[in-house]
């Protein structure tokens, strides 16, 4: 099998996900992508991305733009788009209960569709999909990782929910891959594999982050080599063994996690990140996507960390 660095992008994550501020006592992460006000510095992150090394960037259309504002602005820093992603939660979680078939229904999977135009609009076919990331749910607050207050008739709402969006992407030729992420209702082996088990293969595809199954206490090559024939795109990080470990351990919130070196660039961390690619199938033809959450330190550097592990890993 040989990837080539052409299906390798990044998400500049590094630029829109800081950490806590460590002079300020109680501070929390934040959040840049949501902020009107970033519209005007995207561009210089994007060039960031291009000046590290990297041709490709994970699809992000701001939600205060259009997407041929977007199409300029990769262009200007010579950008190719890569799978973007989609999230589903749950409306009880939003105190909402909506009824399958209302309008209110239909309307709350417009983000979806919003995706599926999107995708389209930039030639790609497939997106990641997960469940929703809600700073309120108690996995994100309370204990992350380990299956917090799990619920197999909740587990059942949110598969449905799945189920639908990645039928409303199909329809417009776009395929889902699952995407697990700790912190939201599907992050354990036992649920990743419920949904998996539950939606038809054509519909539903997996595009894990390595990372976040390796902190669900997955191990990430035996679950890629299981899945293997089901792959479509892949996050890809790093983590410490140690501290992955004493977080099972010792559960807590999502939100200490901003406060550690943990996310790490490839190769800057314990896993065994060769072993997945090398389960991946011989013909797989998908996107590697780096996603280094959070770093503590300059983000240009981590891109550039992050593209000198794709030169010794991947091939011209």
């Amino acid at each position: 099998m040989t990837i080539s660095r052409a299906q390798v992008a990044l998400n500049p994550i590094q630029w829109t996900s800081l950490p806590p501020d460590p002079n300020v006592p109680g501070s929390k992460s934040r959040w840049h992508y949501g902020e009107p006000s970033f519209r005007a510095e995207y561009p210089d992150v994007l060039a960031a991305v291009a000046a590290a090394g990297f041709d490709a960037t994970m699809m992000e259309v701001l939600d205060t733009q259009t997407l041929q504002e977007y199409e300029r602005m990769i262009g200007d820093a010579g950008l190719r788009p890569a799978p973007g992603y989609a999230s589903i939660g749950l409306p009880e979680d939003h105190g909402l209960d909506l009824k399958p078939g209302t309008a209110e229904w239909i309307r709350w999977f417009n983000p979806v569709r919003r995706k599926a135009e999107e995708s389209r609009y930039f030639g790609l076919d497939s997106v990641f999909l997960a469940p929703e990331v809600n700073y309120q749910l108690p996995r994100w607050s309370e204990k992350a990782a380990v299956g917090h207050l799990a619920d197999a008739d909740r587990l059942k709402r949110q598969i449905d929910l799945l189920s639908e969006a990645a039928t409303i992407l199909q329809e417009e030729g776009v395929r889902a891959g699952l995407h697990n992420h700790v912190g939201t209702w599907i992050e354990t082996e036992d649920e990743i594999e419920a949904v998996l088990a539950a939606v038809d293969p054509a519909l539903l595809g997996a595009s894990f982050d390595v990372g976040h199954l390796a902190w669900a206490g997955i191990d990430p090559v035996a679950f890629t080599r299981r899945h293997a024939d089901r792959i479509l795109d892949l996050h890809v990080k790093d983590l410490p063994a140690d501290t992955v470990a004493e977080w099972l351990r010792e559960p807590r919130p999502y939100t200490e996690v901003g406060r550690k070196d943990f996310f790490r660039e490839p190769g800057r961390g314990d896993l065994d990140i060769d072993g997945v690619i090398a389960a991946l199938p011989e013909d797989f033809g998908g996107w590697i996507i780096i996603e280094v959450d959070q770093v503590h330190g300059d983000p240009d550097a981590s891109a550039r960390a992050s593209r000198d592990w794709v030169e010794r890993t991947f091939a011209e």
